[in-house]
């Protein structure tokens, strides 16, 4: 059997007993007790649903020792005979292993190994108990990792996605969206709340999770308790634009869309490489946001931003800007300490992932003044950037094309995730 029924109902019965009385569904927003949900408008609950599912896919550099990019040798598993080894590209963080009737082994260093067990077929006999058991077909998961859901739309197994850790007023890409409106997508709490009864109601066979979970440990192991195996992703690690884009031939092998996602690839390394060509301009580029204590965020250097900065043909402008203390990939300066350097930035790139994009240069300068004496202020080389590409990591390569139309003027019309923002 794959799932183990009793076992089922005896967890979920001990997760119902603990539960309080009187249990409220999860907000995306700071708490806010006194105010109804009547109250809050649809626009307003979809920017604080987006705001918070920002905060909560913050993103951290890897470690030197984290074992991605390592040659790894095909494991040897009692039972299974090896055949191939998935040729990535660009992408440091996973491997794929495939073996003889479609079985398929996904490596992800510090996340786990789960083994792609075709329809019909079962594991074999003494598998290592730490390798995680994905039996196929997929066809009703949890997806916590949001910025997963567009690989899977790209895939063409949304369809495959039952379940989300996001209401319909926190997805920004249209896809989930159309499908919970639909009904065929569920809520099911948000990633550190989940709604443990939908899950085994809707016989969840995978919870795919960012690398948020690991700071909820005990719902990945209630998970597990459940028999629901629990796949990291650690896509976000990647450095590279392309690294980060390769991830959605995990999802391709994981359901048997192998096909799909090369081609869904290939069109990403085909945006990018339309660049090559492109010489660097030289001009510099600021991309921050603005906290609402008047701190200034920021990407470390590097982080996958400026080197989408760099292939779009212009240069970030800080050029050597770490802090050791935390593996965050974006760090927190004073308004004093971002002026000193970004204050002569030929361009600047207002990230609206959190607070919401930008509308005017007023919107900025009712942030703070002394944006009034920035060059792109005084020059009108201001841009934000919205809150979707957050979510559509499948079209990420895009923002490389915003930035190039950015740094060379050119027409607008061509825009994805960016907008130039005028008086």
């Amino acid at each position: 059997m794959r799932k183990y029924q009793g076992k089922y109902l005896a967890v979920l019965l001990a997760v119902v007993c603990a539960m309080p009385a009187a249990s409220s569904m999860p907000v995306y927003a700071a708490e806010a007790e006194s105010i109804s949900a009547e109250s809050i408008s649809a626009e307003t609950a979809s920017a604080e649903a987006a705001a918070a599912e920002a905060e909560e896919f913050e993103e951290e550099l890897p470690d030197a020792d984290s074992g991605a990019g390592e040659e790894v040798a095909p494991p040897e598993i009692a039972g299974l005979t090896y055949e191939s080894t998935m040729d990535l590209v660009y992408a440091d963080g996973f491997h794929v292993f495939y073996y003889k009737d479609g079985y398929k082994l996904i490596d992800v260093p510090q996340s786990g190994q789960y083994l792609v067990i075709p329809e019909g077929q079962e594991a074999p006999e003494g598998l290592d108990e730490e390798i995680q058991r994905l039996y196929q077909p997929l066809d009703s998961i949890y997806m916590a990792a949001t910025g997963v859901m567009s690989f899977f739309d790209k895939l063409g197994t949304i369809d495959q996605v039952s379940m989300s850790a996001l209401d319909e007023n926190g997805w920004l890409i249209p896809a989930p969206v159309a499908a919970m409106q639909a009904g065929t997508m569920a809520f099911a709490g948000k990633y550190s709340e989940p709604d443990y009864e939908t899950l085994v109601g809707n016989g969840c066979d995978l919870a795919l999770e960012s690398t948020m979970i690991l700071h909820t440990p005990e719902v990945q192991e209630m998970l597990m308790d459940l028999d629901i195996p629990v796949f990291i992703d650690r896509s976000s690690y990647e450095q590279e634009v392309l690294g980060r884009a390769e991830w959605i031939r995990v999802y391709g092998a994981m359901m048997n869309r192998e096909e799909a996602a090369e081609a869904a690839f290939a069109e990403q390394k085909s945006v990018v490489n339309a660049l090559e060509d492109f010489p660097n301009t030289g001009k510099t580029v600021a991309f921050f946001s603005i906290n609402s204590d008047r701190s200034v965020v920021v990407r470390k250097s590097r982080d996958i931003i400026p080197n989408m900065i760099e292939l779009a043909g212009g240069k970030y402008i800080f050029e050597d800007l770490d802090n050791p203390a935390t593996k965050s990939a974006s760090m927190n300066l004073t308004m004093e300490e971002f002026y000193s350097t970004a204050v002569d930035a030929d361009y600047i790139i207002y990230n609206g992932t959190i607070e919401g994009a930008l509308t005017s240069v007023d919107d900025l300068l009712a942030k703070d003044a002394l944006f009034s004496e920035f060059k792109a202020v005084q020059e009108g080389h201001v841009w934000t950037v919205d809150r979707t590409w957050y979510q559509d990591t499948a079209n990420i390569a895009y923002l490389i094309t915003d930035m190039n139309i950015m740094l060379a003027e050119a027409d607008p019309a061509g825009l994805t995730f960016m907008k130039k923002i005028s008086e």
